[in-house]
């Protein structure tokens, strides 16, 4: 220290004021925060991508716009997913069900070949067609015996009409013509129409077999006369 001058220190922390450091340190802080936001700036980042991103990864499909978060699951969405896999649980039931009906026995429910159709005395002369739709047989009453016969052309099997102004049977597919006893008389039918087996039940009604038909096939014996072909008047 020279002599003569005034020796003069320079300020310390304790030489501020509490205000003046408050404001020094702020000042400091913010000069390193700028300074370190610059240096972020400059040093390239580890994980960021160069260039363009590889496809399939989450880089790329920021980058090609494709949002990486799905979307709301509302309620109107719920129910369409609902209502889909409804329809694919009904589908795949339906094919089990299918499937499993496969393996099944085939069962074929036919009508009836026995039944009852009544008094003798509910008939009265002539060609009764009642039965004709449920069991396809006419009831035939003549003076002295009732018979039925089974409506099936025996040409080809087709059921023929009854007219009555003409007092025919008529065959509506191939012509053929049969009386009012079912005996053929025009037409391709090479035989009569068949006659039922009939009996009679404990309580008194006409019992039908159309499982047990008579004929009278061409050149052969007639069997319209055989015991059950027909009742007495």
């Amino acid at each position: 220290m020279l002599f003569g001058t005034e020796s003069r220190s320079e300020p310390t922390v304790t030489d501020k004021s509490p205000v003046e450091y408050v404001q020094g340190e702020s000042q400091s802080g913010q000069r390193e925060v700028v300074a370190s936001a610059h240096q972020s700036a400059s040093r390239p980042n580890a994980t960021q991508y160069v260039g363009t991103p590889a496809i399939g990864t989450s880089k790329a499909a920021a980058a090609a716009g494709i949002s990486s978060v799905g979307p709301a699951n509302t309620i109107i969405d719920r129910r369409r997913r609902r209502f889909v896999w409804s329809c694919v649980a009904a589908f795949l039931a339906a094919w089990f069900i299918a499937f499993f009906r496969f393996f099944l026995p085939r069962v074929l429910f036919e009508p009836a070949t026995v039944f009852k159709i009544g008094y003798p005395a509910d008939y009265a002369l002539g060609i009764d067609e009642k039965w004709l739709q449920k069991y396809r047989i006419w009831v035939d009453r003549t003076p002295d015996r009732l018979f039925v016969i089974y409506a099936r052309c025996t040409h080809l099997g087709c059921t023929p009409d009854w007219k009555p102004a003409e007092n025919k049977f008529k065959c509506p597919c191939h012509g053929s013509g049969y009386d009012s006893e079912g005996i053929n008389f025009e037409g391709p039918a090479p035989r009569p129409m068949d006659r039922a087996h009939l009996d009679v039940a404990p309580d008194g009604q006409i019992v039908v077999d159309v499982g047990h038909l008579y004929s009278w096939p061409k050149g052969q014996r007639d069997q319209f006369n055989d015991r059950g072909a027909y009742l007495s008047a």
